[in-house]
């Protein structure tokens, strides 16, 4: 078994759990508001604010043998620059206060999520860092594009308050293959051990922030 078929089986349960969270059984039925989905978003710009930060730092910490992947990193940064600004323009065209989030402090569990994160990076493995990456592109995969398909249509926004949803659904399965390649190079069982626990963890931080999307909110 490669290494990613074995992360994703390790994983499944955790990710079961995540897709079952009622915001987002909600939010695929098209019974969200425009206060949930600008909820929503908050969430997004106050981890993904951090990514390219991160990616900085795993780079930064991986051992010289490790330096295919670092180059990899490099290239994820590139990929990465300018996001959450996306995040900051659909917060506007759906009616929010883009500045006050920018300028606001991230809920609790997406701070501790973010914390975690560095901690991954600073003190433990930085390879495990790459749980978080399986994490989030893993569920953009499955879910970003038929969400902001079905919001567009029951929450009747602009296409341009769906760009990073939009965006992400499609950008990821490329990325997802990149993923899935550089994660099989992977052969020290100490990097692939940090990945699988990291990942686990991810799953359920991530299913908190998402679960603390309120479940109901302003029209």
């Amino acid at each position: 078994m490669e290494f990613f078929d074995q992360l994703v089986h390790t994983s499944a349960g955790a990710r079961a759990r995540l897709l079952e969270a009622p915001i987002i059984v909600d939010a695929l039925a098209g019974k969200v508001n425009r206060g949930q989905y600008r909820a929503f978003l908050e969430r997004a710009y106050h981890h993904v604010r951090h990514t390219v930060p991160l990616l900085m730092a795993c780079g930064a910490r991986l051992p010289p043998r490790l330096e295919w992947l670092r180059e990899a990193v490099a290239h994820y940064i590139e990929e990465e620059l300018g996001h959450q600004e996306w995040i900051l323009n659909d917060i506007a065209a759906a009616g929010g206060d883009a500045a006050a989030v920018r300028d606001g402090t991230p809920n609790f569990e997406t701070e501790v999520m973010v914390a975690y994160a560095y901690d991954v990076v600073q003190r433990g493995n930085p390879v495990g860092f790459f749980g978080m990456v399986y994490v989030l592109e893993g569920t953009s995969v499955a879910l970003a594009t038929e969400v902001a398909q079905t919001l567009q249509n029951c929450l009747d926004l602009p296409p341009r308050a769906f760009s990073y949803l939009s965006s992400h659904g499609s950008l990821d399965v490329s990325h997802m293959g990149h993923f899935r390649d550089l994660i099989n190079r992977l052969d020290d069982p100490a990097d692939r051990d940090a990945l699988i626990h990291a990942a686990g963890r991810f799953f359920r931080l991530y299913g908190d922030v998402i679960r603390s999307v309120p479940a109901g909110g302003v029209a």
